[in-house]
């Protein structure tokens, strides 16, 4: 048992990790809070005073900032029902047995630590290139015409390729899930006569309730902030403009710091209004 003594000690060596933590998060928000109420062009006369909440009526009545917002959620939403769908069914097929499992689960699971920029770049060059791209190869062997996936079909094509990114995390976190199942519970249902689905729908998935919460919390928090794929395949163009690739374009592009800090508050809002709600789900589904 912890005595009085070695609980103080451990509280002092936690302490200077606490500290580092709470600055590595504490400062860029301060920073934050206190260049959104100036007007700070760093090119264009550095520092021009207190403005007050001018910067944040700008943002929030800018005709892009809506839009962005709307944006933002559509991609994550899509991307969330593409990973959770499929992951599920992608960790059922990983649970069977198979010849070379473990290189099949490695090969599923690889596309997950590879670079967001180079995710991006290998979809636009390789399969979304409306000449040489594998897709534009297929089209012309049925005979079709090429698709300009970047222009025409730009949010499907950036939902498509960010869920190819999240998937192995999905499916991951989910077949770890499955592996937890008891099998007994299985073997019973199927002997007792219930066909497949049945025992997916009132065995499996109830199971997979809480894995499916977690993976839709954990993506949601880093695809609210998705930026490197837009950047690198439509450059925020053809409707793809997020509300953080809005901001950049505030602060980089049209050098107001002031206005893209204000816009990262809206963001930190946003992504707290978000990760509320999601966490009464998940709170809902833990407690179950």
């Amino acid at each position: 048992m912890a005595t009085q003594q070695s609980r103080s000690a451990a509280r002092v060596m936690m302490a200077p990790a606490v500290v580092l933590l709470l600055g590595w998060m504490l400062v860029p928000l301060i920073m934050t809070l206190y260049f959104s109420f100036k007007k700070y062009l760093p090119l264009r006369g550095g520092d021009l005073g207190w403005v007050g909440f001018e910067n944040y009526v700008r943002f929030v009545s800018s005709s892009s900032f809506w839009p962005a917002v709307q944006t933002t959620l559509v991609i994550v939403g899509g991307v969330l029902v593409i990973t959770v769908c499929l992951g599920v069914l992608l960790a059922i097929l990983l649970d069977q047995p198979m010849w070379g499992q473990g290189v099949v689960r490695i090969l599923v699971i690889a596309p997950f630590f590879v670079m967001p920029t180079v995710s991006a770049l290998v979809w636009k060059n390789m399969f979304m290139d409306p000449i040489n791209g594998l897709f534009a190869h297929m089209w012309k062997f049925f005979g079709a015409e090429p698709i300009q996936w970047l222009s025409q079909a730009s949010m499907p094509s950036l939902v498509m390729i960010i869920s190819w990114q999240w998937l192995p995390f999905a499916t991951l976190i989910l077949l770890t899930a499955i592996q937890s199942l008891d099998s007994e519970q299985l073997e019973a249902a199927e002997m007792d006569g219930a066909p497949a689905l049945k025992r997916f729908w009132y065995i499996i998935l109830p199971h997979l309730g809480r894995a499916i919460t977690i993976v839709i919390l954990i993506q949601t928090i880093f695809l609210l902030g998705i930026f490197a794929e837009i950047f690198v395949t439509t450059g925020g163009a053809f409707g793809t403009r997020t509300l953080t690739y809005l901001i950049f374009q505030r602060v980089l592009e049209s050098q107001n710091v002031g206005l893209g800090s204000a816009g990262g508050v809206y963001a930190i809002i946003l992504a707290n209004i978000v990760a509320i709600f999601l966490m009464r789900i998940v709170g809902k589904n833990l407690d179950a």
